[in-house]
This record gives structure tokens, sequence and C-alpha cells, in this order.
């Protein structure tokens, strides 16, 4: 790593300014370029661009994460800063300018002009987890009497500018989508036949207010080059099928970090202060210290019953630790599945029946290895029996909520990784203690 800071150093403080490009060759982990472009100062920010130019800028600061994109266009000043943005795709501008501080992007919105803005604004107009913000307002759109030569020809200049061209959107009035055309189609077709007559109607499009997770999935799922973005049936924009892996990885780090309860971060882990990740994990410590506080509660309510048997306290950790290593297990398989589509609320009797079917399994496992350490300890058939019954009890309890709350939360709009491991653990630990002492109740006493 030295000695790739060094080089980058002397090539931009050299009079000729060195292989800049040859250095973003040898740097081929994003995360070392990021690093890299985090310590540049200002000037060496802005002789670097000037090496590379608006493209080569452009390119660059696609290559790393948005976060230290962002800090580089911030370097640049408005007028560098607005060269680059011109010449980026409109999805992923609008990805940078959202990591910056809103006056400054106000201010180069302004300096681009209303024009050259446009299509940033678009994309920017649509909040980040929705599909809009993903999208290139920048493709082409044709009439259905348009001929196959002039489409062609419409192509050519706005392939010149940047915009998908793979397929070609076939509107009606107000930009209603009718149909698609793949280009290759097109080249194929005589010149004079209109794209109306070769279109596909059974186009796949998604609503720009629908989630970004469905418009990754509908992407890979049906292997498009592009998805066309509509608004009240209008194609208003395309999702580039290269955006699939940037929404995905999103999405997983998102779902990671919810389960395990905390709040998702904005900017990478590396680039967050610790008071960052205060903010991020302290809400969600305090509801879980909340609610583990019925836990003490019902040990509480049953003290009698624990100082009549003081061997019942033996076996507290064990239970709860089960039930909640359960729930945990399940909720992380169930939340994934229904992350990529696997299943959604019509499956709640399948998933209930496999999982509680799979619970009385484990719970049978669990029971008789509870058995053993039960006669172990020597604690008595009948505290052995609680204990085999209870364990039994809380795993099937466990798989029962686990199937049934990741569903219903995502049905009410909720995403369902905020079941994250903490919250099952919580939940299980109080209601399985409930379950012990009342299994203890009817057998001991």
């Amino acid at each position: 790593m030295q000695h790739v800071r060094t080089s980058l150093r002397i090539r931009l403080d050299s009079p000729h300014g060195g292989s800049v490009e040859g250095w973003l060759h040898d740097v081929t982990d994003p995360r070392e370029r990021a690093e890299e472009l985090a310590r540049l100062d200002t000037d060496r920010a802005a002789r670097l661009s000037a090496l590379l130019g608006p493209h080569g800028t452009a390119r660059l600061a696609d290559s790393v994460d948005r976060h230290t994109a962002a800090g580089l266009l911030g370097q640049l000043g408005i007028a560098g800063g607005i060269e680059v943005l011109k010449v980026m795709r409109p999805d992923r501008a609008a990805g940078i300018l959202r990591e910056m501080p809103v006056p400054l992007v106000v201010e180069l919105l302004a300096r681009m002009g209303r024009g050259s803005s446009a299509a940033l604004r678009s994309v920017l107009s649509w909040p980040a987890d929705n599909a809009g913000a993903h999208m290139t307002p920048e493709f082409v759109s044709l009439p259905v009497d348009t001929p196959a030569g002039e489409a062609i020809d419409q192509v050519r200049s706005s392939a010149a500018s940047g915009a998908a061209t793979t397929y070609l959107f076939v509107t009606g009035e107000d930009r209603t989508l009718r149909g698609v055309v793949p280009f290759r189609a097109l080249v194929l077709s005589p010149s004079e036949r209109p794209v109306g007559d070769q279109m596909v109607t059974d186009v796949i499009s998604v609503s720009s207010r629908e989630d970004r997770e469905e418009a990754a999935r509908l992407l890979n799922d049906h292997g498009l080059a592009a998805l066309p973005v509509v608004d009240e049936g209008r194609i208003i924009g395309v999702i580039p099928a290269d955006s699939v892996a940037d929404i995905a990885e999103e999405e997983a780090t998102e779902d990671a970090e919810r389960q395990g309860g905390s709040a998702p971060l904005e900017v990478p882990y590396l680039h967050a202060s610790p008071w960052t990740l205060w903010k991020k994990r302290i809400l969600w410590l305090l509801v879980l210290f909340v609610a583990s506080a019925y836990t003490g509660t019902v040990l509480n309510h049953f003290e009698a019953e624990l100082e009549a048997v003081i061997a019942l306290a033996f076996f507290i950790p064990l239970l709860i630790g089960t039930g909640g290593n359960t729930g945990t297990q399940i909720t992380t398989t169930l939340v994934r599945a229904i992350a990529i589509g696997e299943v959604g609320l019509r499956d709640i009797g399948h998933v209930v029946r496999k999982e509680v079917s799979t619970g009385a399994l484990v719970a049978l496992t669990m029971a008789a290895v509870a058995m053993v350490r039960a006669w172990a300890l020597g604690v008595g058939p009948q505290v052995a029996l609680v204990v085999v019954l209870t364990i039994a009890a809380i795993v099937l309890w466990a798989a029962l909520v686990s199937a049934i709350l990741p569903l219903v939360l995502q049905r009410l709009g909720v995403d369902p990784a905020v079941v994250s491991s903490p919250f099952i653990a919580t939940l299980v630990d109080g209601t399985g203690l409930i379950i012990y002492f009342e299994i203890a109740k009817l057998v001991l006493w």
C-alpha cells in the first residue's frame, strides 16, 4: 500500500503528470483506490481530475463507493464537479449527489442549468429506495408508426449522447408504453416497416414507486438488459442491468445490519465515526433493553416457585438460549427468502407447516439432550420432565413465531429484516420463561 501511495503522490506532483491512467490500472482494488482518493487534498484532487479529464474522472468516481466519489467531486469545486456530472449516467450521478451536502447539491444543479440538470432532477425526485431513484431518464422512445430506417437514425444520435439503446420503447400518446423492440430486430427489419409492426407488447416493467429490490429481482429473473420504469402507464426511464449488483449489495447490507439490531449506515463502515455508530445502534439497544425488562418481571412473578424448587433456576439460561437460537435460525433463512422473492404472505401456510415440522424434529432432539443434561445434574425425575417438556414447547413456539412474524411484517409494509436476531431472542426469552414456569406449576404442584 505504501508504494502505491508514494507512486500516486509522485505522479500528481510531477510537472509532467506521470501515468495516472497506469496508476488506475495498478490499483485494481476499489477499496485501495478509495483510500488513496480520500487522502488527496484539494490541489491534488484537482490535478488528478485535470490529468484524467471529465470522462476519466467520471469513470474513477464510478469505480469507488459513492461516499468517496462524493468527496472527490466536492474537492473539484462547482465548475469541476459540473463537468464530471454532465458526462456521468444520471442514475450514477444522482447516487453520488445523495451523499453530498444538500446546499452543495442545490448549487451544483442550479449552476448546471435547467436543461443540463433535468435528468438528474428527475432521478433525485424519487426516494432512494424507489425504483425511480435508480433509473436513467435517457432512453429511446418511438411512436408506433416510426419507420425502422428512421428509428435507426434516431438510435445513432441518441447513442452519441449516452442514452440506453439496447431496447427501443414504442409509445402511444402521452408517452404511454405500448411495446418494446430489440435493436437487433430493428436492424434486420426493412427500413420502411413501422416499429409498431415488430414490437413485443408483453412488456415487463416496474412502477417508479416500487421498491428497488423488486426492480432488481425483475431484471435478474427475466435476464433483461434494461427494465422500463413507468409512472401511471407512462415510461419515464429505464434501469440498466448493471444496476442489479449495486441494488442487491445495498439491500443485503441493510438487511444484515438490521438483523444485527442496528439501523443501516448511510456511509461505508470505515468512514463512519463513533458518533454515527452510536446513533445507529443506541435506539435498538434501548428498545431491546426495555423489552428485556419483562424477563425480570416474569422471574419476579414466579419467585415463589423458584424458591420452592431451586433446581428450576439451573435450566433458565439453557432454555431461553435454545429458544432464541431456534428463532434466529428461522428468521435469518426466511428474511433472505422474502428478500429474493421466494416466499410471500400467500405461502404462510406452507412456511408454517414446514417450520413447525422441522421444529418438531428439532424439539425431539433437543429434549433428548436436555434429559441427559438433567440426569447428569441429578435434579430428580419431576424437574427433568419439566425441562424436557419445556424445551420441546419453546422450540415449537419459537418456530411458529419466527415463521409468521416476518411474513406479516412484509404484508404490513415493514421491512421483515427488523425481526432481528436480538429482537427474536428477546421475544422468545420472556415468553419461554412463562412457558417454563406454567409447565412447572402443572407438573410439580
